[in-house]
Order: C-alpha cells, then sequence, then structure tokens
C-alpha cells in the first residue's frame, strides 16, 4: 500500500525500461511493441487526459463557436479536441507573424486527427539523390540509411496492426496485400473513371479505417464512431491495457538528461511539478517541431547530440495545392468526406520527383473556411484589410458553402527538398513557444508549376479550381527532416538504428528522422521504421 507520505504515489520515479516521449504514430508504435516484448514503459504526453473530449467536431465550432482561428487563449477548447495550443513564430518572411499550428496534442498524437491514409513510400523515395534539379543551395539529398526493401516486411506489420484496408497501386513495383475496401461512391467511381479515360492510374486509397456503419472520416477530428485507427486506439491503449506499460500525460518534457554518452533519463513539468524520470534508454517522438527542441534544450540549453549542427534543421513540409471538381452525373451519390481514390502517375516526371494526387475528404464548413481566410489575410501583408473582410462575410458564406460541400476535394502532394536554413528553433520566452524559418526555393516553385501543368491537362473538360496553399507556412503538413538520420556523424543526427550518433542509448523516431520528405503521406513509415527500432532497442536491453 502507498502511504500519504509516499514521495511517488504514482510509482513514476522507478527505473524504467524504456521512457518514449509522444504518443504519435512514431511513439506509440514503438512503445506497444517493446512492452509487448515485456519491457517497463513510460509514455510521457504533453496533451492533458483531464475532461472529456470533444469527438466528432472542429475546436473552432464547439461550444457555440463561430469558426475563427484559435490561440493559446483557447488553449482549453483545443486540449478537449486533442489539439495542441503551442505557438509557432514564423520569422521567414519581412515580417515576423504568430499561429497555433493545426496538430494533435493528446493520445495518438496528430494521427487522432489524421484523414487515414497509411500509402508505402516508394523505392524512389529512399534514393532522392538520384534525382536531379535541386538547388545548388540545397544540402546533398543522399539514400537513406535504410533500404525500401529492408523496410518491406515492417510495412506489412504496419499495415496490420493499423488495419490498413484499400487497393494496391498499379504501378507498384512492390504492391501490398490488404483487405478489401468499400467499393467508391458514385461520385467517386465517375471520377476514377475518367481519370483512368486519360490514361492515368487510379486506386482506392489504402486507409486505417474500420469503416463502421454512420462512418464520417472524421478528418481535423477526433473520431466519434471508433472508425478511425490511429496510434492511441491501435498501439497507446493496448499498451496500457495490456502489457502493463504507463503513461503520464499533461507532462512537458523540457530536456533529455545525459552522463557522458549515456541518456539517463528526462526533465518534465506535470502539472506544475518538476519530475526527473530515469530509463535505460529514451526515445522521443514528440514530432519533428518538439523533438528537436528537447535535444537542443539540453545540458542546460547547449544541446545533446549536436555535434553535426543540423539538429531542428533541414526541416520539410509537403506542398500542398488543393483542387476542387465538379461531380458529373451523381445525384445522391456524392459524399466528399472520404479519401477515397489517389494516383501516382506524377510522382516522378523525368528528372524530378513530384508526388502523388489523392482524395483530400471534406474541406472544413464554411465558417472554419472564413475564419482560415481571415487569418492568413491578418498574417499577410494586406492584414490591414482584414476588418474589411468581416463586411464581406454574408455575401461569401453561401459561396464557402459551396466549396465546403458541393465539390470532390482532391490534394496534390509534392516533395520538399532538405535546406540546411529551414529549421526550428527554441523561443526565449519559454518552451510553449516555437521559432520557425522556413522559405521555399526556386526549384520548389519549378516543380509545383510541372505538377499543375499535369492536373491542368488532366482536367479539361471538367469544372475544376485550385486553392494554392504552397507558399502558406500555416499550412505546415506532414513537417519532417529536423533530426534526420544517416550514416554520416558529419552530415546527419542519428545513425541508421535512429540512435541519435553521439548517444549509445537514445533515440528519435517520429518523422524527424526523414532525410527527404517522399511526395505521399509518411505514416505508414514512420511506424514501419517505429517497429524496426523497437527490436534494435529490445535487443540493446538485453
Amino acid at each position: 500500500m502507498t502511504s500519504a507520505t509516499d514521495p511517488d504515489p504514482e510509482g513514476l520515479l522507478r527505473h524504467w525500461d524504456v521512457i518514449v516521449v509522444g504518443t504519435g504514430i512514431g511513439g506509440a508504435t514503438l512503445g506497444h511493441a517493446l512492452a509487448r516484448a515485456g519491457r517497463q514503459v513510460l509514455f510521457c504526453e504533453l496533451g492533458d487526459l483531464g475532461g472529456r473530449p470533444q469527438r466528432g467536431e472542429y475546436a473552432e465550432l464547439a461550444d457555440g463557436g463561430d469558426g475563427r482561428s484559435l490561440g493559446p487563449a483557447d488553449a482549453a477548447r483545443l486540449a478537449a479536441a486533442g489539439r495542441c495550443a503551442d505557438t509557432i513564430v514564423d520569422r521567414s518572411g519581412a515580417r515576423e507573424h504568430s499561429f497555433v499550428p493545426f496538430i494533435g496534442h493528446g493520445p495518438g498524437g496528430s494521427s487522432a486527427l489524421y484523414g487515414m491514409a497509411m500509402e508505402r513510400f516508394l523505392p524512389a523515395d529512399f534514393e532522392p539523390g538520384r534525382f536531379g534539379g535541386a538547388a545548388t543551395d540545397a544540402e546533398i539529398v543522399e539514400r537513406w540509411p535504410v533500404s525500401h526493401a529492408e523496410l518491406l516486411p515492417f510495412y506489412a506489420r504496419a499495415e496490420a496492426l493499423y488495419g490498413v484496408r484499400g487497393d494496391a497501386d498499379p504501378l507498384a513495383e512492390h504492391p501490398p496485400q490488404l483487405p478489401e475496401p468499400p467499393p467508391l461512391s458514385p461520385a467517386g467511381a465517375e471520377f476514377a473513371a475518367f481519370l483512368a479515360s486519360r490514361g492515368l492510374h487510379p486506386y482506392r486509397l489504402p486507409s486505417a479505417c474500420d469503416y463502421r456503419p454512420g462512418c464520417g472520416a472524421c478528418q481535423g477530428f477526433l473520431c466519434s464512431s471508433g472508425c478511425k485507427r490511429e496510434a492511441g486506439n491501435a498501439c497507446l491503449e493496448p499498451a496500457l491495457r495490456e502489457h502493463g506499460a504507463a503513461l503520464l500525460s499533461g507532462c512537458r518534457v523540457l530536456e533529455a538528461l545525459a552522463d557522458g554518452r549515456r541518456a539517463t533519463g528526462v526533465r518534465c513539468l506535470q502539472r506544475g511539478r518538476v519530475l526527473e524520470l530515469r530509463a535505460r534508454s529514451v526515445v522521443l517522438a514528440a514530432g519533428a517541431l518538439q523533438s528537436p527542441l528537447i535535444l537542443l534544450r539540453s545540458a542546460g540549453g547547449a544541446g545533446l547530440g549536436n555535434g553535426s549542427g543540423l539538429v531542428g534543421r533541414n526541416l520539410m513540409r509537403h506542398l500542398i495545392d488543393v483542387y476542387l471538381v465538379r461531380p458529373r452525373g451523381a445525384a445522391g451519390g456524392f459524399d466528399n468526406r472520404r479519401k477515397e481514390m489517389a494516383c501516382n502517375d506524377f510522382y516522378v516526371d523525368g528528372d524530378r520527383k513530384l508526388g502523388t494526387l489523392q482524395s483530400f475528404g471534406r474541406l472544413p464548413p464554411a465558417p472554419m473556411l472564413f475564419g482560415s481566410l481571415a487569418s492568413d489575410l491578418r498574417a499577410s501583408r494586406w492584414g490591414w484589410a482584414a476588418p474589411a473582410l468581416a463586411l464581406a462575410r454574408p455575401l461569401m458564406k453561401p459561396v464557402l458553402n459551396d466549396i465546403s460541400q458541393g465539390w470532390i476535394t482532391l490534394a496534390t502532394i509534392a516533395e520538399d527538398l532538405p535546406y540546411r536554413d529551414n529549421r526550428v528553433a527554441p523561443h526565449a520566452d519559454g518552451p510553449g513557444r516555437i521559432v520557425l524559418e522556413y522559405r521555399l526555393r526556386a526549384e520548389a516553385h519549378e516543380r509545383m508549376r510541372r505538377l499543375r501543368e499535369h492536373l491542368e491537362r488532366t482536367l479539361r473538360g471538367r469544372a475544376w479550381r485550385r486553392l494554392d496553399q504552397v507558399a502558406n507556412n500555416q499550412r505546415i503538413a506532414h513537417v519532417c527532416g529536423t533530426c534526420r538520420f544517416g550514416d554520416d556523424p558529419r552530415r546527419s543526427v542519428l545513425d541508421r538504428d535512429n540512435r541519435v550518433h553521439e548517444l549509445d542509448n537514445a533515440y528519435v523516431v517520429d518523422s524527424s528522422f526523414f532525410p527527404s520528405s517522399g511526395g505521399t503521406n509518411p505514416s505508414l513509415t514512420i511506424a514501419a521504421n517505429a517497429l524496426r527500432v523497437a527490436e534494435r532497442i529490445d535487443r540493446a536491453l538485453d
């Protein structure tokens, strides 16, 4: 029994086998695998589990919200929706501005909000150096230290773990064997046939969804029906319920602790108390914005694992445009909620890597679209015009309703390249604020021009419009690369097993490790690699 004076009533101060910081795809997948192997695992999660989660609705619309963009003052509402309340201070342009990124904090991390697309990277993604066209000031993009073939068995395990269902890409060299997904909606089937008539190869997008009756896809908010297979219900909950793992929520990890080459644990702030937690191995999986900052804040701000000078640098995000296409002849059969289809005919274009075309899912409701427009305007050089936009709201409502509900919504996801000066850094005001410096290069604009030309030719004869999002840093989709792995410690932060080069027992398993961004959704690759690294850590603990 625990006495009233017990200094450790929760049993947190034991010596754990592994501390995992973050419960998103990387952290929960790895922690689940290690807990199943019999290791004592403690998860540290920034999101707090207090209060009833707001499910089935955007935070911007909960409790009578009007759709305006939320900020740090709305922390409680964001937390109830599984959302981040930290602030990014964007110093990329001539005018500094701040925003709260649309990422997850809480069980499952951002996967609790994702659209469930789980695609394998292509073999070409593991050999980015063979594609020309990068600007001369880009970091040299080398092969990944692991091969596509090495990751294949882990891809299959991750697909089974997350219940991925879908078709195989007809162009894939190593197509997955997946359970059958639901049939396309009538509008989706018509559009897939249209793409095929243009010589493309559409397929039903692999998704981590159970497709229960009434499934609404729940992209951008917490699932209300249990359809969504995400890191929380696929890995974290079983690890806690069945395999003896523990969870410390509401826990901001301030730094990693080390003695020479050995990581000894973490120092964290949890509901007003500072804790030092000890473990035989430390795994950072707080996301590509936060994991590098934990390393940079460590050792009294001198940093850990930064002998290469690359911690926080080489930040990449996917370059995304949204396309709206009018459905044809599908009265009563239009459902724009699900991410139904994809095609990769434009993934590689001669000597350039471009990316994928896939269903986007439903856009946010009209009030949120208006709030997003207002936020973008305030952050631009036309910020002085924001009050005038409010006057136009009644006139814009039917247009925004039509955009949100009346179109097939698609996205192009194009690869980003690593540049040393694209980075995140700690802010002087403390760990709740993140400095971002990111700018697009001419080569990115050129590749997007090529991709847009492909889409314009493909969509000829259809009613369509494009929503350009590529240059908007607030759409910081699929951020990665800030602690990349590689064989050369001078050019990477982590080794091929995701171990920090300068530490014997510290690892990073979120998308920070990507040396290149690929041109499709990263979740499955993060999960597959986490399973691979879990095997290495388990052996190292023996």
